[in-house]
């Protein structure tokens, strides 16, 4: 039961530290793949990439 515990424990902390790595890479404009938008091919689907768009035609 303990065992239990202590993983569950565990586990929350990794994927808590995730969340708020991700957070903090979306904030700061980063992809979440961590390469550039030139060589990926999803980048039209991308939603990063079509917020940039919206904003460079207005």
């Amino acid at each position: 039961m303990i065992a239990d515990i202590i993983v569950i424990l565990i586990l929350i902390v990794i994927v808590s530290f995730s969340i708020k790595k991700y957070i903090k890479m979306k904030a700061s404009g980063k992809s979440g793949c961590g390469c550039g938008c030139s060589s990926c091919s999803s980048c039209p689907s991308c939603s990063s990439h079509s917020l940039d768009t919206k904003t460079t035609k207005q």
